[in-house]
């Protein structure tokens, strides 16, 4: 039991040091004129790069780096169509997110939660409109700052169809990437 605690300790130490050196190389590449270049490269193919950059824009490990590029590239570019483009790059990055990791991420949430605390929890969520309340949750995760595998992983919780999971991502990632690109505009 001790030993399985320590795995788990150990991914999330893992994790967040890898958001910490994934923010640092977001630093260095912007210092080093990095998505300078990016962006000089991509001035007439502004909708491949909001596509790769929204690629990038659903992990919590490639978010830093993608939030400057689509930044740079709203602040020199229509705001909209860099917000509709990196919204179709962060559904693909969030499909393979959530073929992959889904099932990893929802079985450690339910997994930290009580047995007995768990068992009633999501047994509720079959009733009514409670079985919307995490898929919408994790839109509002997907929409703010903080990483898509969070919200994801409630999607997963809640059994989304892919029907579903694939508009509440756009919707959520155009308004996410929208507002980036407001702020950077009035900055």
């Amino acid at each position: 039991m001790k030993q399985k605690k320590n795995v788990k300790n150990y991914r999330f130490a893992n994790d967040i040091s890898i958001i910490l050196l994934s923010a640092v190389v977001a630093y260095g590449l912007v210092r080093s004129g990095v998505v300078s270049h990016f962006l000089s490269a991509t001035e007439g193919y502004k909708v491949i790069g909001s596509f790769i950059a929204g690629i990038f824009f659903t992990s919590a490990f490639t978010i830093a780096p993608a939030s400057v590029a689509l930044a740079g590239l709203a602040a020199s570019g229509p705001m909209f169509v860099v917000a509709f483009w990196g919204a179709l790059g962060a559904v693909f990055g969030d499909l393979l997110l959530f073929f992959f990791i889904r099932d990893v991420f929802a079985d450690d949430l339910i997994k930290v939660l009580r047995k007995f605390w768990r068992k009633h929890f999501f047994a509720s969520f079959h009733l009514g409109f409670l079985k919307w309340l995490l898929p919408v949750l994790g839109g509002i995760i997907i929409a703010s700052p903080l990483p898509d595998e969070l919200g994801l992983a409630l999607m997963g919780v809640s059994k989304t169809r892919l029907i579903f999971l694939i508009p509440i991502s756009f919707v959520f990632n155009f308004f996410g990437i929208l507002l980036l690109a407001m702020i950077v505009r009035t900055v």
